[in-house]
């Protein structure tokens, strides 16, 4: 499995946005892009200006990035948002919502969507009571998501549970907090993704 092993931080500054890697920190003034908001490397404080190619391609970027996508992958989502139903673009950002790390993060069940994604991988989370260690399985709508029964005093878990409020579930999500479980009432709509990603800049950088 691929992984990046450089600074996750250093990404963020890259993209010139919080892209939200590190979890809590991200919501301190430990954050990086809070210290130093300019572009990681000797010509960072540089003013560069991007052609219209340079913003579509950092756009990708971003998206893989604050999913914890390769290339291969995130391409294929693309594919499978292009042949459904409705706009490309926000196909695109629903499919990566329903993957099971995005969706682990989002309940509160981890603290960032790395750590959920390597939680998924160690067997902690069930879907409707089958255990699933596929961080890309694709929750759908009705879908109950929980922690395993060995899982639930797991610090890790226990920690970032405690730790939702500030973050806040998403209103599409019906979280149970004393049964360690969630259920996905529905599919977000665009209006309801917040993260500043400007998906018809990576649809067009596609259909060149």
């Amino acid at each position: 499995m691929a992984r990046y092993r450089d600074s996750l931080c250093s990404r963020c500054r890259a993209s010139q946005m919080k892209l939200f890697l590190k979890g809590d920190r991200c919501f301190t003034d430990k954050c990086s892009i809070e210290r130093r908001q300019y572009p990681p490397g000797q010509h960072g404080q540089r003013r560069r200006k991007l052609s219209e190619y340079g913003m579509q391609l950092r756009e990708k970027q971003r998206a893989k990035s604050m999913y914890g996508v390769l290339e291969k992958q995130f391409r294929k989502y693309f594919t499978m948002a292009d042949r459904m139903k409705g706009v490309t673009g926000d196909n695109l950002l629903i499919l990566l919502e329903r993957r099971l790390d995005n969706m682990v993060y989002r309940m509160g069940f981890a603290r960032s969507r790395n750590q959920a994604r390597q939680l998924v991988c160690h067997s902690h989370f069930m879907v409707n009571g089958r255990k699933v260690n596929i961080p890309s399985f694709l929750v759908r709508q009705g879908d109950t998501v929980g922690v395993t029964e060995k899982s639930r005093k797991s610090t890790a878990i226990t920690e970032s549970m405690e730790a939702v409020e500030r973050r806040g579930v998403p209103e599409w999500l019906m979280l149970e907090k004393d049964r360690f479980q969630a259920k996905v009432m529905a599919y977000p709509s665009r209006d309801q993704l917040t993260m500043p990603i400007n998906e018809q800049l990576i649809v067009e950088l596609y259909s060149k």
